[in-house]
């Protein structure tokens, strides 16, 4: 994991994962150094990971009082069950939609969930935050928010893309990834199929909003920091609805890549 102190108000922890055939897939987690820290999402949930332990880095868990989760996808909620039990002051924001999907997994304690729906707000001390559905997303439990102190805003999956490499996906600008239009079109293919069906118009006007609040960053679950040239996320976005959809490999291309991985046979 990569952590990269973008401002005084946030931190960036990168991690990553590979999609065979796709290629290597951001997964950040994000620390609002708020007067009341907030934590948005926490991480992969695979046995190899102890995201209390990176965040210590960061933050004393124990100071933590917010933690938000953007959607229950389990590339989101790999350390949420112990972070609770390490911030014993922290409530869980999500939507009721999201205590049920979390409901299914573990029991969840309500005294500790903070619903926040879309257009509504939070005061955390020194900063307020806005939360919005974004236009691209592959959950209904989906929020994402801007911070109104330094501007920044946290879209979710929405923006995300598959990178080339491990260092490009951990990498603190995602301008240092180069040309990423058709990686982040492919992207919002596969999270968020139904886009291919939507009314252009309607689907604009989830846009237009959002790119009015005229964001200072723009930080991605699935992409590198967003700390400049912004319009090319919004223009992006745009074109979703345009674009093919996705088709993922069949089963016969499933056993091919078993059968690579098959042991060479023995020669004498």
């Amino acid at each position: 994991m990569n952590i990269h102190k973008i401002s005084s108000d946030v931190t960036v922890m990168s991690d990553s994962t590979e999609v065979p055939g796709i290629g290597v897939l951001p997964v950040n987690t994000f620390v609002v150094h708020a007067e009341q820290p907030v934590v948005v999402d926490t991480g992969l949930s695979t046995s190899d990971k102890d995201f209390v332990s990176d965040l210590a880095s960061v933050v004393d868990p124990a100071d933590v009082r917010w933690i938000w989760i953007t959607h229950p996808d389990r590339d989101h909620t790999g350390g949420m069950w112990r972070l609770l039990d390490a911030a014993p002051n922290a409530r869980i924001i999500t939507t009721f939609l999201g205590v049920g999907i979390l409901s299914t997994e573990f029991p969840v304690p309500l005294d500790r969930v903070y619903l926040l729906n879309p257009g509504e707000t939070l005061d955390v001390g020194d900063r307020t935050l806005r939360a919005f559905r974004p236009p691209l997303f592959d959950s209904p439990a989906t929020t994402g928010f801007i911070e109104s102190k330094s501007g920044a805003m946290f879209s979710s999956d929405c923006f995300g893309g598959p990178m080339q490499s491990v260092d490009i996906a951990t990498g603190a600008d995602w301008r240092a990834a180069g040309a990423v239009l058709d990686a982040q079109l492919l992207w919002a293919s596969i999270d968020s199929p139904w886009v291919h069906t939507v009314d252009p118009d309607k689907y604009q006007a989830t846009i237009d909003p959002m790119r009015a609040l005229d964001p200072s960053a723009i930080f991605s679950t699935h992409l590198p920091p967003a700390l400049g040239e912004l319009d090319r996320l919004w223009e992006m976005a745009a074109m979703a609805p345009a674009t093919p959809g996705f088709i993922g490999p069949d089963q016969a291309a499933l056993e091919q890549l078993l059968a690579s991985f098959a042991p060479a046979a023995e020669t004498t």
